[in-house]
């Protein structure tokens, strides 16, 4: 089966248009149009809340996270180049401030909510589910910080390895030798879930 982009994926032209509507926002913010950074909220309210959910694993720590980190850019305005685009710039804010947060805390988190409502699965149905959470979330902590970024962002938010680039400020390659190494040690850590599978 081929799969395809997701239908809302951004065309270049939509990036082009966005980079523009962003930088002219900033300039007005910069400007003294403290009502301008609302529309950069507005823009990526959304995509910074869940990329911070994928980062933490909870809802209430996501929004805290969020807002601490629009805070952070609209202070940090100054610092940022207008040239380039203002999605990766906010998004790296996000990633490094959860990181700070996911090494601050001191409880461990086992799964994260789910928010989507599905038909109730079977007693065994759930328990395997259940078992390869566990195992996946077992493997995922095997993991450098950084790879398990690039990982959720490549696999589960599909971002491409030079938007992860742009976020994490590595370059595309050296974003792909990560994931190629992050798949490596995942399939190691889960190759005795699949073979009992077999």
């Amino acid at each position: 089966m081929v799969s395809s982009p997701p239908p809302d994926a951004p065309t270049a032209d939509d990036r082009a248009a966005a980079r523009k509507r962003d930088a002219a926002l900033v300039t007005r913010v910069r400007a003294g149009d403290e009502r301008a950074f609302d529309g950069l909220v507005h823009a990526y309210m959304r995509q910074a809340f869940q990329l911070a959910y994928r980062v933490v694993g909870h809802r209430e720590d996501a929004e805290d996270l969020v807002q601490e980190a629009f805070l952070a850019a609209h202070q940090y305005l100054d610092s940022y180049d207008v040239e380039r685009p203002f999605g990766p710039w906010l998004m790296r804010i996000v990633l490094n401030r959860g990181a700070n947060l996911r090494r601050s805390r001191t409880r461990r988190e086992t799964e994260p909510e789910v928010d989507a409502v599905s038909p109730a699965p079977s007693a065994l149905e759930e328990s395997e589910r259940t078992e390869a959470r566990v195992m996946l979330t077992r493997a995922m902590a095997t993991l450098s910080e950084r790879q398990r970024m690039i990982v959720t962002l490549f696999d589960v938010d599909d971002r491409t390895s030079t938007e992860i680039g742009e976020m994490l400020d590595l370059s595309p390659g050296t974003v792909r030798w990560h994931l190629h190494e992050a798949r490596r040690t995942l399939r190691g850590a889960l190759s005795s879930f699949f073979k009992g599978d077999a």
